[in-house]
């Protein structure tokens, strides 16, 4: 089994985690907070090291993660619940509105346990709830997908689209090119040029490694 904790630490650390939350910081006002909108009760499945869940824009804030140094880098506004995101007891069914992942889904062993993860937000989720993902494009990253050592399972955004159906979602949204693959790759680090990127989706197109796929929880 791999050691969350240490492969993160060597993994993110390394990259700069004020570097990535600057980015993310961006990310946020620019593109996920008019996507989410205001006032929502919003989770993080997977957070990391807090890049979105510190920047992000809600009325409530849980995060969830298995990494023991998570909560150590998390704002004094944000729950922390320690978790597989395979089994979210925890978390009270119909009780939030948005739940976001962010390159999470890739390291699950096998679909049977994306299913179950499917499922559990599912759950969670109120009716119209929205499921927001991000994540590596095997279509589009089929090479540098293996680079890493904890991937493991290669999804695009037509097959996690199949999936997120087949679990009861309805997608709303789904961009198979949106941000490139890692930090260190093309995305432009200076605040202008991420907003300038963020506004031109064309870009999106010959940069874009990534798939954004948003799921809906079917009203009542």
């Amino acid at each position: 089994m791999v050691d969350v904790q240490e492969i993160y630490r060597a993994r993110f650390l390394e990259t700069g985690l004020n570097k990535r939350s600057e980015v993310w910081r961006i990310l946020c006002r620019e593109f996920f907070n008019p996507l989410i909108g205001a006032q929502k009760d919003v989770l993080d499945l997977a957070c990391g090291y807090g890049e979105f869940i510190n920047n992000v824009s809600a009325r409530s804030k849980t995060a969830i993660d298995i990494n023991p140094d998570a909560p150590k880098y998390l704002n004094s506004d944000v729950r922390f619940v320690m978790t597989p995101a395979t089994d979210l007891a925890p978390i009270e069914s119909n009780s939030l509105d948005i739940a976001f992942t962010s390159n999470f889904l890739e390291h699950l062993p096998n679909k049977e346990c994306c299913d179950q993860v499917i499922g559990e937000i599912l759950r969670v989720l109120r009716p119209g709830g929205r499921f927001v993902i991000m994540g590596p494009n095997i279509r589009y990253a089929y090479r540098e997908y293996w680079d890493f050592y904890d991937h493991y399972l290669p999804l695009s955004h037509l097959s996690l689209e199949e999936g997120l159906k087949k679990g009861g979602f309805e997608v709303v949204r789904n961009v198979p090119r949106f941000l490139p693959y890692t930090m260190k790759s093309s995305l432009p680090t200076a605040g202008f040029l991420i907003s300038a990127y963020l506004k031109m989706p064309f870009a999106w197109r010959f940069f874009g490694k990534q798939f954004l796929v948003v799921g809906q929880k079917p009203p009542r």
